[in-house]
């Protein structure tokens, strides 16, 4: 198996300097059949694409590419690339980072976590619900990956007090340790078999076996399988909580930052979509989403029994349903009594959600109404408030210590150092945004997004509806296989462009694309959150699979009721906005001069 781990990791190898040295000269063609601006920008893209689809560089190393591509080529000076790297959405994103920080700095978290799952019940069901709702809920604010890394643990402890540890077998676990850090290494994590899996419950019975009668072996085989079922499902939804959470607020994952950023850079008038708006319009998707893909995952993995709904509990299930009401409170003892830094966080954490939200509501006019129009973002804001973070103490100031000139001068911790903050923060998120924002960027300048424009034509024909539909579909599946923020800043210019040629509001089209981007739900490497509740090792693929493919048909189609209803009012969603007018009135001026390059272009071939 060592020999194995080595052979995967060699052939990882040689396939990423395969890509990093073969897709460069593959796509040269791309130079050559396009006009040269164009050409040159969609080389980049396309190359920027596949580094992104197979991971041959690190995410944000390939993020830095058009800093040196652009220049290089002619598309793009410096001076127009490298600010897309700081523009005010990246600066938002940060401090909704900051502020996760300090969440997590002081377990405020894990103090909601575990008040959630005392209130909720310790019936399977409501366990999963209360484990879905609190990943959600944080998902809402810290990073799906941190959401799902906190609350497994959790899941874990209640798990074990519910039915005991889950063994393995020891052939299985040797097999584990020689192979598993290879391909952890490469993101690969191990498959276990039918047999392996089923192995490991077999042999803790076996030598009881002859002396049970049949009847008592039933029972015991109804709840191992009922064990293994509900272990399933505890693993399962918290990813999928966290990938749907994160849809709900604009600093809730990267592509809703991204849709953010590249508004501003297509259609720099549209003023509709902020924190506020965008709140009102997705936290409502978010919970019906949570609600249905809740009773779906109970229902298949037997935390709600449709037929035996009515019958009486094994005593079992009695005492290991008390043994985990003693787990949840126990670990929240653990935490003590609220500290005074715990309440300042949780108070800052309000008030950021709270600025963020009624700066400019749109139904009503926000306190940023009483400063100069356009001078406050909700940048100002969440920087504002994670700035008072850094010197805020973390310790009740007490007023006696001003009036004592013998009290020892000692310094003070704030709730948040900016040490911590180094650390904690994923810095390369924030040069990926910058990198979407780039290539945005490049595409406008150098013409391509008129060019990708005029290629859609055939797309003329198909009803919005239809489209909100299809594209969903289509981000839904690519998302699959490659990064979520990788895949939206590819398509989000091309859904612009059609947008514009079927004369509806571009916002129809781009926030599905947006929010479908987040809905992969079908393998362990669609997400991060997806590839942690994998590496349990009590998953298989085909789990996944089977529970994914519900809840992305059920994303798509909820999507779309909302794109239809409740969406309308809150975008004007049903006009053709001016702010898009003028884009579509440029590209149109545009749009010839573009084609007969073309023409000209292809004739020398």
């Amino acid at each position: 198996m060592a020999a194995l781990g080595a052979l995967v990791k060699k052939a990882w190898s040689v396939r990423r300097a395969v890509v990093l040295l073969g897709a460069p000269l593959a796509l040269l063609p791309v130079l050559l059949s396009l006009p040269a601006k164009e050409g040159r920008c969609l080389y980049v893209i396309l190359l920027m694409a596949l580094y992104w689809c197979t991971e041959a560089l690190p995410l944000a190393v390939t993020a830095l590419l058009p800093i040196v591509l652009f220049p290089f080529l002619g598309i793009l000076p410096s001076n127009k690339v490298c600010p897309q790297y700081f523009l005010d959405t990246n600066f938002l994103f940060l401090s909704g980072l900051i502020m996760a920080s300090a969440i997590e700095e002081w377990n405020l978290h894990r103090r909601i976590a575990l008040r959630v799952l005392m209130c909720v019940g310790v019936q399977p069901a409501r366990l999963i619900l209360g484990m879905m709702l609190t990943t959600s809920f944080l998902s809402m604010w810290l990073s799906n990956t941190a959401s799902t890394a906190m609350m497994l643990p959790i899941a874990n402890a209640i798990l074990k007090s519910l039915f005991g540890e889950k063994d393995t077998s020891k052939e299985m676990s040797r097999e584990n340790e020689e192979t598993q850090a290879p391909l952890q290494q490469n993101k690969l994590y191990t498959v276990p078999t039918e047999m392996q899996f089923l192995a490991s419950t077999e042999d803790k019975d076996l030598a009881e076996e002859k002396e049970i009668t049949s009847d008592v072996l039933s029972d015991l085989k109804k709840e191992e399988e009922y064990k293994n079922n509900i272990w399933k499902g505890f693993l399962i939804s918290i990813p999928y909580a966290a990938s749907i959470g994160g849809t709900a607020t604009l600093t809730g994952t990267a592509p809703n930052l991204i849709l953010l950023g590249q508004l501003k850079s297509y259609f720099p008038e549209c003023d509709v979509v902020n924190f506020g708006s965008w709140f009102m319009f997705a936290f409502p998707l978010m919970l019906i989403f949570l609600l249905m893909g809740w009773l779906w995952i109970s229902i298949l993995y037997g935390g709600i029994n449709l037929r035996g709904w009515r019958a009486k509990k094994s005593n079992l299930r009695v005492d290991a349903e008390a043994r985990a009401r003693e787990v949840i409170k126990e670990d929240y003892q653990k935490l003590g009594p609220t500290k005074f830094a715990e309440q300042a966080i949780f108070f800052f954490f309000f008030m950021f959600a709270v600025m963020l939200f009624s700066r400019d509501p749109k139904f009503i006019p926000g306190w940023a109404s009483f400063f100069a129009p356009g001078f406050i973002s909700d940048a100002v804001t969440g920087i504002t408030i994670v700035i008072i973070l850094f010197f805020f103490p973390s310790q009740k100031p007490s007023l006696k210590w001003w009036f004592d000139f013998k009290a020892p001068n000692t310094e003070t911790q704030p709730l948040l150092t900016w040490r911590k903050a180094q650390e904690t923060v994923p810095w390369n998120i924030i040069l990926l945004l910058g990198g979407g924002f780039a290539m945005a960027k490049g595409c406008e300048e150098s013409g391509l997004s008129v060019w990708i424009g005029g290629r859609l034509h055939p797309l003329e024909g198909v009803p919005p509806p239809v489209a909100v539909i299809l594209i969903t579909i289509v981000i839904a599946l690519f998302t699959e296989f490659a990064s979520n923020t990788a895949t939206i800043i590819i398509f989000l210019p091309v859904l612009a462009e059609l947008a514009i040629r079927l004369k509806v509001n571009p916002l129809y089209l781009m926030i599905p694309g947006t929010i479908g981007c987040s809905y992969a739900f079908m393998l362990p490497v669609s997400t991060p959150p997806n590839s942690i509740a994998f590496s349990s090792g009590h998953l298989m693929v085909k789990d996944m699979a089977r529970t994914g493919l519900l809840m992305n048909l059920m994303g798509v189609l909820l999507l779309s009721l909302a794109m239809n209803t409740w969406a309308k009012s809150i975008f004007q969603l049903g006009t053709f906005p001016a702010w898009a007018n003028i884009h579509a009135e440029n590209a149109t001026s545009l749009l010839p001069a573009v084609e007969n390059v073309t023409l000209s272009a292809l004739n020398k071939i």
